[in-house]
């Protein structure tokens, strides 16, 4: 009986036992953070600086996600104001009421 190299190499394959344990060891490791509320004059002047935004315009986000703040950098693709939500790079989609910073 010949076995090939190919066929011979993958009986030597590491074997996860335990499928998605390290990914969920990693999930644990990460710091959740509250979620903070932001002052009158703070809500203020973002609404001022949204109503700005439009589709097109290159804008820096800081929002609040699965509990972290995490910032995003892009074009504005889409702005739906029906499900409250900014499509950044045709990527990303952020709910208007978890951002805490916008800058232009």
């Amino acid at each position: 009986m010949v076995v090939n190299r190919t066929a011979r190499a993958k009986q030597f394959l590491p074997f996860d036992a335990l499928k998605g344990l390290q990914q969920a060891l990693r999930e644990k490791e990460i710091e959740y953070e509250e979620k903070k509320e932001l002052a009158e004059d703070t809500l203020t002047e973002l609404n001022n600086k949204f109503h700005q935004l439009e589709n097109g315009k290159y804008v820096k986000l800081k929002y609040y996600k699965n509990g972290r703040y995490r910032e995003i950098k892009g074009i504005i693709t889409n702005m739906d104001y029906i499900k409250k939500r900014i499509q950044i790079n045709k990527i990303e989609n952020v709910n208007i009421c978890d951002i805490i910073n916008i800058s232009v």
